[in-house]
């Protein structure tokens, strides 16, 4: 008995050791490493792979670096099979946990270009093969990010912890969100599926982002798919929601916003993505322009702030590009109204009509200013007509009648366009 029970322990002991030094041995890393840089079609670096027993069976590596420029690292990763399938002699992935995860955009760039040209190479029915219900055993379901940092081409860095359960269909479940360093800071967010819905929840500014999402699969293999859904945002910080080091724009936001996009792949979703909102900011605060300064100065006014008492207006987004029309805004000392367009590299472009509450000659005094510069570095100019108009009145009535002659020059400027220009 002493001698069965030996064997008994002893031999799945043994079978442990041999497969832990098979598996750490470089011949094996070595191994790993070619498949999984044919796999992602470039050069992949592996420092360590181990078996871990206790608490629970796991196969771990670490010191992964993906050799794009920039390089994508991940300090370790471990893939911790699902008991039930082990006992019945199949291989499902129960939960992946990722630790250290560093991914810049130029090196998730390359990887998705290598993807393509890999697509393009290998032959369509080969790639079939691999496809199909079977694929999702090894999906995992559930999916832990520790410390998780992208950098985007610009060099801002977000670091994230993220939990992701999925159903047995492959469908989130249940996916949390925690912003811990970069735009956003101490953001919160959770989205849990309710049927075919999803009920969307953040926390973020001293305010709340709530509403609902809902996915259109595809009506055939390789069709778009749709994902659209409505959210309220109240009382949110708007420079918590920026990603500059000084934001244009802060106050206190609500917003209702109905977004879709439709996509055949979930990487395509962003630039697919189109939303619609309609906004009030309160005790909004314009960083970087002085409205009232740059209608005196005919806008040659740089730098300053900009405080109003009302901003209201709607936005338009598709993929990264922004416009914001029937923009209405309102002082003690101003209002303006007008339409500013954002190009997806935070190029500012658009007019907005200034009024002054009142000149020295007790009449208003209205200015057009055409918008340009960057979200970093936003400018306001007169317009190539107003800029006559302004000379001109400046001439018949020096001070007052530079509003008025901006004002009256723009106004003839839309009637001869082709001798003033825009």
């Amino acid at each position: 008995m002493a001698l069965a029970l030996a064997l008994l322990l002893g031999l799945p002991l043994a079978g442990l050791w041999a497969l832990q030094h098979w598996i750490g041995s470089d011949d094996f890393r070595s191994r790993v490493e070619r498949e999984a840089g044919d796999a992602l079609g470039v050069p992949v670096k592996l420092e360590r792979l181990d078996v871990d027993v206790w608490p629970l069976p796991a196969l771990g590596v670490s010191g992964i670096r993906i050799d794009t420029r920039p390089a994508l690292t991940l300090e370790r990763v471990e893939v911790r099979p699902a008991w039930s399938g082990l006992l019945q002699g199949r291989l499902e992935l129960a939960t992946l946990l990722l630790h250290g995860v560093t991914l810049p955009q130029g090196g998730i760039d390359a990887v998705l270009a290598a993807q393509q040209r890999r697509k393009r190479e290998v032959p369509a029915a080969k790639e079939q093969e691999s496809e199909g219900a079977s694929a999702l055993r090894y999906v995992p379901a559930r999916t832990v990010l520790d410390r998780l940092t992208w950098m985007s081409a610009q060099g801002t860095r977000i670091t994230i912890d993220a939990d992701l359960r999925l159903s047995p269909q492959g469908v989130p479940d249940d996916v949390t969100v925690d912003v811990l360093k970069g735009p956003m800071q101490g953001a919160k967010a959770r989205l849990q599926r309710q049927g075919s819905d999803w009920s969307v929840a953040v926390q973020i500014g001293g305010g709340t982002v709530k509403g609902r999402a809902q996915l259109l699969p595809a009506a055939a293999s390789g069709a778009k798919f749709a994902l659209k859904g409505q959210l309220e945002t109240r009382a949110v910080e708007v420079a918590a929601l920026s990603d500059a080091s000084k934001p244009v724009l802060s106050g206190r936001l609500d917003a209702d916003t109905t977004w879709s996009a439709h996509s055949t792949t979930v990487g395509g979703m962003m630039e697919a993505l189109q939303s619609q909102s309609k906004f009030n900011v309160r005790s909004a605060v314009v960083h970087g322009i002085d409205l009232a300064k740059a209608v005196k100065t005919v806008g040659l006014n740089r730098g300053g702030e900009t405080r109003l008492d009302t901003l209201a207006g709607q936005v338009s987004t598709r993929g990264r590009a922004i416009q914001l029309t029937n923009l209405v805004a309102s002082s003690g000392v101003l209002s303006a109204n007008g339409n500013v367009a954002v190009s997806p590299g935070r190029a500012l472009s658009g007019r907005v009509n200034v009024d002054l509450a009142a000149s020295a000659m007790g009449t208003a005094v209205g200015v057009p200013l055409a918008i340009g510069g960057t979200l970093d570095a936003p400018e306001v100019t007169l317009t190539r007509a107003a800029l006559i108009g302004a000379a001109i009145g400046t001439a018949v009535m020096p001070g007052a009648g530079t509003g008025a002659g901006a004002s009256l020059g723009d106004k003839l400027g839309d009637k001869l366009k082709n001798i003033f220009g825009k």
